[in-house]
């Protein structure tokens, strides 16, 4: 777990200097919460009978787990599936569409790949980003383009090629692709301990892709309230820390990556340090944009995302860290979130 420490530490360490928690602003924290899940049914080789099981568990318990749950407007928890391209069955995300269609969340999309030209994989998620709207109804168009807008989360956390041997990507020239294909952001990071990770951290951030070299997104320019997006690509962080409070073998503190599941599960103890490094656009340092992630797909991970340790989590954030004093909580799906950040960086209020 502590690989790859001088990747981030150091933007840590001054970070932890300069967010000190609770929080004590003039204004209330509004905390918009998303959750990214790398959703992979075919996950193991799984055959389709398995596939079929692990998203039957999702669509009997997901509306289970967030009954009578609300945010500030009365809107229950958000659950976005990010859905592997290579996996693409029909009936599958058929219905994931059907879960969106109770307001459960979203579809978007997420890749693992090795290999391709710069204009295969240009066509391969052109092609999918298509599919899933005119096939399946989900994503959405840019207004003024028409083109086809889509939420991305890199398999293997090797998002432009960012893996020091090259595998699981093989792309220089992603961030650009991505930019050119219609993806309004990219959910991937953090990936630590992985080499992967980038030395920004709990950051919102545009990256310039940079085609001689591999991660461009390894540095970048902060979105900020008053300034227009800049770069090639909007990249949305989740929470990278060090969680003093659980310590691994009573001694050494263990890593926190915002990610949910068995070997992490979902506890209330964890919602103060979420909070204290959740990224925010700059200038607006009162609203944080807390987003969550997980492998929903596997069976050891149901009984940690859907039962107990969730709905505890899920109802600590409803009460104590909403209401309307100190705290306004917000449940939005990643698309909305990415909506929310454009508004502050026109200056504008939240859309809701």
């Amino acid at each position: 777990m502590y690989k790859a420490l001088d990747i981030w530490l150091p933007a840590y360490l001054a970070q932890a200097k300069k967010r000190p928690w609770p929080h004590r602003g003039a204004q209330p924290l509004t905390i918009c919460l998303a959750v990214a899940d790398h959703f992979e049914p075919f996950w193991a080789g799984a055959d389709e009978e398995t596939a079929s099981a692990r998203l039957a568990a999702w669509e009997r318990d997901l509306p289970r787990l967030v009954e009578g749950l609300a945010d500030s407007r009365e809107r229950p928890p958000q659950h976005d599936f990010f859905y592997p391209l290579e996996d693409y069955r029909p009936k599958v995300l058929d219905r994931l569409a059907a879960l969106r269609e109770q307001g459960l969340g979203e579809v978007e999309v997420h890749l693992h790949h090795h290999g391709e030209s710069a204009a295969q994989l240009e066509d391969m998620l052109t092609g999918y980003a298509h599919k899933l709207h005119s096939r399946h109804g989900l994503l959405a168009t840019d207004p003024d383009s028409g083109q086809v807008t889509y939420g991305f989360i890199h398999g293997n956390w090797s998002l432009d090629n960012s893996r020091p041997d090259g595998q699981w990507c093989g792309r220089n020239d992603e961030i650009g692709i991505l930019a050119r294909t219609g993806c309004y952001a990219d959910f991937t990071l953090p990936s630590a301990p992985s080499p992967t990770q980038t030395r920004i951290i709990n950051s919102i951030y545009y990256a310039s892709d940079e085609p001689a070299r591999p991660k461009s997104h390894d540095s970048g320019r902060p979105a900020r309230v008053g300034l227009a997006p800049e770069g090639d690509l909007l990249l949305v962080q989740g929470v990278l820390a060090l969680n003093w409070r659980q310590r691994k073998m009573g001694l050494l503190p263990r890593l926190e990556t915002s990610d949910l599941g068995a070997h992490l599960p979902p506890d209330p103890g964890r919602i103060p340090l979420w909070l204290r490094f959740a990224p925010a656009v700059e200038g607006a340092e009162h609203i944080r944009f807390l987003k969550l992630s997980c492998h929903g797909a596997p069976e050891k991970n149901h009984a940690s995302l859907l039962g107990e340790a969730a709905r505890r989590t899920l109802g600590e954030l409803c009460t104590r860290y909403n209401d309307g004093q100190r705290y306004r909580l917000l449940f939005v799906n990643c698309r909305e979130m990415v909506q929310a950040i454009h508004a502050l960086e026109r200056g504008e209020p939240l859309p809701w």
